[in-house]
């Protein structure tokens, strides 16, 4: 493969091997005996998720501050007593569960920063930077995207372009790796960059898609080692 630059998502892909924020947080409250309606549950987390930058002054806020934020706002979709229900465990467990996943990443991420430049394009809130800093993450890359700082979401065009333009590498010689089909891997498809679909833990429990089409199936970001 002619590839000289590797662009990375972050929720679902760096912080956990494949599987989303919603669905990761919808465990974690099912273990604590939260168990609202499909319906009521994905309203309260995409009205959280969507809003987070709006209610609060995210500027400096790093990846477990960001969390417990985020989970503030889900108590009160919820409506959710905080004297029944500890908040900071139903956090704490979401970024153990991830800190777990960094490391794991890191000595891979370290080993492609020595052959490849390096990126992150991720849907974020605006601080993915103090995010990955505040987790020592920011040293495996060369650019951060995040689409609440460029102004465009994924699969548009412009946030993936801002990410390679500022590598100077074009998408025919970059590969985007992420979990989900729609944001990561069309947004990346329809630019000419190689996709890598990271199906992770939903590898053997569900049937994957064929909107997966050409991209490389991952079950773990460790096979990017002998893939690249």
């Amino acid at each position: 493969m002619n590839i000289k630059a590797l662009m990375f998502d972050f929720g679902g892909t760096i912080d956990y091997n494949g599987i989303a924020w919603k669905d990761r947080f919808q465990a974690i409250y099912n273990a604590a005996g939260i168990t609202p309606p499909q319906e009521k549950f994905d309203r309260a987390f995409y009205d959280a998720d969507d809003n987070l930058p709006l209610r609060h002054k995210l500027d400096g806020k790093g990846f477990e501050e960001t969390v417990f934020l985020q989970t503030g706002d889900m108590f009160a979709n919820l409506g959710l007593d905080p004297a029944s229900v500890d908040r900071a465990d139903v956090a704490g467990r979401f970024v153990q569960q991830s800190r777990d996943s960094f490391r794991s990443a890191a000595p891979l991420l370290a080993e492609l920063k020595k052959k490849f430049r390096m990126g992150v394009i991720s849907n974020f809130y605006g601080n993915l930077d103090t995010v990955l800093s505040s987790e020592k993450l920011d040293v495996f890359f060369d650019v951060v995207a995040d689409s609440s700082r460029v102004g465009a979401t994924k699969p548009d065009a412009k946030l993936f372009m801002h990410a390679l333009d500022a590598v100077g590498v074009p998408p025919a010689q970059a590969g985007m790796v992420g979990d989900s089909l729609h944001r990561d891997m069309a947004g990346a498809r329809a630019l000419g960059m190689k996709c890598f679909f990271l199906w992770g833990e939903r590898a053997g429990r569900d049937v994957l898609p064929p909107a997966a089409g050409d991209c490389v199936v991952m079950s773990s970001l460790k096979e990017l080692s002998s893939l690249l």
